[in-house]
């Protein structure tokens, strides 16, 4: 290679350093693993010294998180500041009242950021629809930004930062478990920015608990030869996840059906559906295995967010197993401060309030509003006549409050309204149906695997929503919902299911994709391993010999490139 062709291969090698990302850093690129091989190099010489490697790797996840969202590394950094004195607040308040203050104000702004950015737009929209103005929201984080550092980021649009949701609710976690006293403060704002902006799971989870991952910040580094083995297996267990499953379903075959149902028959739709539940699955715990097993190098234990999910033979028990670390922030931190199974609460009642202002919103529907305003009037009024009903529906309207909350975190949208309602309902129904139902012993294995494809059929049929309220590229990733869009777009996929199926044609659409729904029953099946199996092959790779583990390693590597779709898709949880 003479020296011309080598400094062009320098120059692409370093260019994602140099020149502004079009899309974020991401697991699956090439920019992500050199800019992780110069953290190790750099964390070699620090990672004994407790205090250096806690600066260290807050600057290093602020640089991550600059060249992955821009600008948006000052609202991180505004979070993190503002977070670090309150919670200090929090803990010196000798009055409960002053504490509970502080928790307020801690709250109120991090959910006042979060819904600027997320939803900014929606009520620009709404609430020129509904008074007639022309306001258009300014981006006054850039626009500050600006005035500071002098440089020139767009102040005239709103986009949603990466990974917000999910530092947002690490946040306000601290500043919780220090007021339940389940925590001190840290020491300094580096301890707290390390654990706010760690890089690994920054900008899609798992959401990392204070009280869970700070104390961690403490300890020596302590990383076995085995622990490293089962880090290389979690991010290459990752990437096949991505690569061979979610991207390969996705381009050949779920976006097509997606991008316009109404040109595939109801059985297409049919399976684009189940490929979409396993899509959605590989995609996003794909994610959180490589931010587990890049941590665990770095000597942290990141919580596990995935468990089996569709081995799940009811909602609830689908909702413990599903985006863990989100389902028992929301259960920690809404339901059960809403008072639980308990009954309602003010909580309850300023939550459900929220909710039908921002259905309302959507619709800008004066007579929707009114019909769910009687409608709650008309529950509450039964229930003061009838105690039995009021028992009832109080133990569980707290369960559709955090279902419905769930679905408005992933958009402001119809289709995540009615999602999250169907989930809901979901884990309600089944309550009742368990008292009654002939099948709920689940010690026998017939009974379990009925419950096991009923709760997966139901859990993919609502998905009808959710992927039509979703986004699935990059080009896509800034813009707001077209809510209108996507309600057809569910629409037109029922429509072919019930009455379009297309029987005739099935034999034609199983030839066609073939190769696509073999990777679906694969992926499938690898799912449904015995939990005992799947421990002892992770075992068997972390205890081998260094030169297995890179052999597999870079076998893995080869053919994950080799079947890699040309088209880059962006993980499906950095919109949220």
């Amino acid at each position: 290679m003479d020296r011309f062709s080598l400094n062009k291969f320098f120059e692409w090698l370093l260019s994602p350093f140099t020149n502004h990302l079009e899309h974020p850093m991401i697991f699956t690129e090439y920019p992500f693993w050199i800019f992780f091989l110069l953290v190790l190099i750099g964390y070699s010489f620090l990672y004994k010294k407790i205090k250096l490697r806690s600066i260290f790797l807050f600057i290093v996840s602020l640089y991550f998180y600059f060249k992955t969202s821009g600008f948006f590394f000052s609202i991180l950094l505004f979070s993190t500041i503002i977070d670090f004195f309150i919670g200090k607040g929090i803990y010196n308040s000798k009055k409960e009242g002053n504490a509970k203050i502080y928790l307020a104000l801690s709250i109120s702004i991090n959910l006042l950021i979060l819904v600027y950015f997320k939803y900014a737009y929606f009520f620009a929209e709404s609430f020129n629809s509904i008074i007639g103005s022309q306001w258009h929201p300014i981006n006054h984080f850039a626009l500050l930004t600006n005035q500071i550092s002098g440089s020139s980021f767009r102040v005239d649009q709103i986009l949603l930062p990466i990974g917000i949701s999910f530092y947002t609710f690490q946040t306000m976690s601290y500043s919780i478990d220090i007021f339940r006293k389940k925590l001190k403060p840290v020491k300094n704002i580096f301890d707290f920015g390390f654990y706010v902006s760690f890089f690994p799971q920054l900008v899609a989870g798992p959401i990392v608990r204070a009280s869970e991952f700070i104390p961690q910040i403490y300890k020596p580094y302590d990383v076995s030869r085995k622990d490293f083995g089962l880090a290389l297996f979690w991010i290459i267990n990752g990437l096949l996840k991505k690569f061979l499953l979610a991207d390969y379903i996705a381009v050949n075959f779920v976006d097509r059906v997606f991008d316009n149902p109404g040109m595939f028959s109801g059985f297409e739709n049919l399976m684009s559906l189940y490929g979409y539940s396993l899509q959605v699955y590989a995609d996003f715990s794909g994610y959180t295995d490589i931010a587990i097993g890049v941590a665990l190098i770095l000597g942290f234990r990141l919580p596990k967010n995935f468990n089996s999910p569709y081995k799940a033979d009811n909602c609830g028990e689908f909702w413990k197993r599903w985006h863990i670390s989100l389902s028992s922030w929301l259960k920690d931190y809404l339901y059960i401060p809403m008072g639980g199974n308990r009954g309602g609460s003010i909580f309850s009642y300023v939550s459900l309030s929220l909710i039908v202002i921002f259905i309302y919103l959507i619709s800008g529907s004066l007579a929707l509003l009114f019909g769910i305003l009687s409608v709650i009037f008309s529950t509450l009024l039964i229930g003061e006549l009838f105690p039995k009903f009021n028992k009832w529906y109080l133990t569980n309207i707290n369960i559709m409050l955090t279902m419905l909350i769930g679905g408005l975190w992933h958009g402001a949208s119809w289709n995540f309204v009615l999602w999250g309602a169907l989930n809901g309902l979901g884990i309600v129904v089944y309550k009742q149906w368990k008292k009654i139902s002939p099948w709920k012993n689940k010690s026998k294995w017939w009974n379990k695997i009925w419950g096991i494809i009923i709760t997966f059929n139901f859990v993919t049929f609502t998905r009808i929503w959710f992927r039509s309220g979703s986004i699935n590229s990059w080009d896509e990733i800034d813009q707001g919902h077209n809510i209108i869009s996507e309600w057809f777009t569910a629409n037109e996929i029922l429509n072919q299911l019930f009455f379009n199926f297309q029987w005739d044609l099935i034999g034609d659409v199983l030839a066609v994709y073939s190769n696509v729904f073999l990777v679906i029953i694969i992926g499938f099946l690898i799912h449904f391993i015995p939990e005992k199996f799947k421990f002892w092959y992770r075992e068997k790779f972390s205890t081998s010999p260094v030169f297995v583990q890179l052999l597999v390693c870079f076998t893995a590597i080869f053919f994950m490139y080799q079947v890699a779709s040309t088209s880059l898709q962006p993980f499906i949880y950095f919109q949220f």
